[in-house]
């Protein structure tokens, strides 16, 4: 297969192009630069597509005896991933940048791209793992695609993923899926003689460099000041606007005085349309039943009807949810509406913290690995 590797500059994206070499793919490599203001160089582990990430990726290429290029995506990144993260405050939302890039960015505009100069596939560093599509050689074929988590539970990305769907996935390969640690990946970037081996892996959201997500949200929307009160109304103090908060945040409220029963404080909502931030008991914040919207399908859902006779609801019985990129996955039964594209998720146990804008992944399966479906919290 012509395969375009996305070569970010890191350990990852390298070695999957490697292997993807290995395989016996015809591999080009591509450096997508997504800022419009690159830096000569990141600060430690925090941001991306500075110049240097882009001469590592060269070099990276260099290496592996395959063609290189940079494209300029800064322009559909800021419209599609930061825009949306922007908008998305501003309604009260809690968003993950990183599922909309995999979603709008990677695996939409730089596979559209893929696809009209004849590439059948893109390979990325991701850790997860994929069954059918491209990495069964049948890429494009959507038919019997099966998303799961990577053998390093520690590292896997599905919850990222699970947005793109299977049409999506279907010209992906995720090369470093089967990649034991990231230590194993290191290890073999060395033996590879990839300069990368040791390069600290990028964090936090890659378009606030400095990690100061609140000031860059106060940069963008304005400082708003409003009200910070209990759940019954009572004014406890002020801030700077609402959207420099999510649900579940204690610490950073700037309360100068306890609740009167000593336990901490916690936001339990934000309201925009009073520029409001309600603060109470960590009990508040519990919820035993998800729902989503936006539903995509990556198995298909069965039938729920206890009598037997058809006709009834569908999705999954004794399945897991997941509402955060590195969170706990708790059982969980589920129910979709293929129709109206939403979920509904019976929890086992509590969760607490959920915020909307979140993004929900539904897990199941032998191991309860594969992910089945995947929805964004309301």
């Amino acid at each position: 297969m012509r395969v375009l590797a996305a070569l970010s500059g890191g350990v990852d994206s390298a070695v999957a192009a490697a292997r993807a070499v290995e395989a016996g793919h015809e591999v080009v490599g591509v450096h997508m630069a997504l800022s419009r203001q690159r830096a000569q160089s990141r600060s430690g582990s925090r941001g991306c597509c500075s110049i240097e990430d882009a001469s590592d990726a060269r070099w990276a290429a260099q290496i592996l005896g395959i063609p290189f290029y940079v494209w300029d995506l800064s322009e559909e990144f800021e419209d599609l991933v930061v825009a949306d993260f922007l908008a998305e405050y501003r309604a009260g939302r809690t968003p993950n940048p990183c599922v909309r890039c995999n979603e709008r960015v990677k695996f939409d505009v730089l596979l559209s791209r893929a696809l009209a100069m004849g590439f059948d596939a893109v390979a990325t560093g991701h850790y997860a793992r994929l069954e059918g599509g491209a990495a069964a050689g049948r890429p494009g074929d959507a038919r019997g695609l099966e998303l799961s988590r990577a053998a390093d539970g520690a590292k896997d990305q599905s919850y990222v993923l699970a947005v793109s769907g299977r049409q999506g996935l279907a010209r992906a390969l995720f090369p470093l899926g089967d990649a034991p640690s990231k230590a194993a990946v290191r290890a073999e970037a060395r033996a590879r003689g990839l300069p990368v081996a040791a390069k600290p892996d990028s964090y936090d959201i890659c378009f606030v460099a400095d990690g100061d997500t609140r000031g860059f949200l106060s940069r963008s929307l304005g400082v708003r000041e409003g009200a910070m009160v209990s759940p019954d109304g009572e004014v406890l103090g002020s801030h700077e606007g609402y959207f420099g908060f999510t649900v579940g945040q204690r610490k950073g409220l700037g309360l100068d005085r306890p609740a009167p029963d000593g336990r901490p404080r916690y936001v339990i909502e934000t309201r925009p349309a009073t520029n409001e931030v309600v603060v109470g008991p960590a009990e508040l914040l519990s919820r035993s039943r998800v729902e989503g919207t936006g539903l995509v399908l990556l198995a298909d859902p069965e039938g729920l009807d206890p009598t037997g006779t058809g006709g009834g609801p569908r999705g999954w019985r004794g399945t897991a949810v997941q509402v955060r990129a590195h969170g706990r996955a708790v059982p969980a039964d589920v129910v979709v509406d293929e129709r109206a594209a939403t979920l509904v998720a019976e929890l086992h146990e509590p969760l607490r913290g959920l915020a909307a804008g979140q993004s929900v992944v539904v897990y199941g399966g032998p191991g309860g690995d594969r992910v089945l479906a995947q929805a964004t919290l309301a």
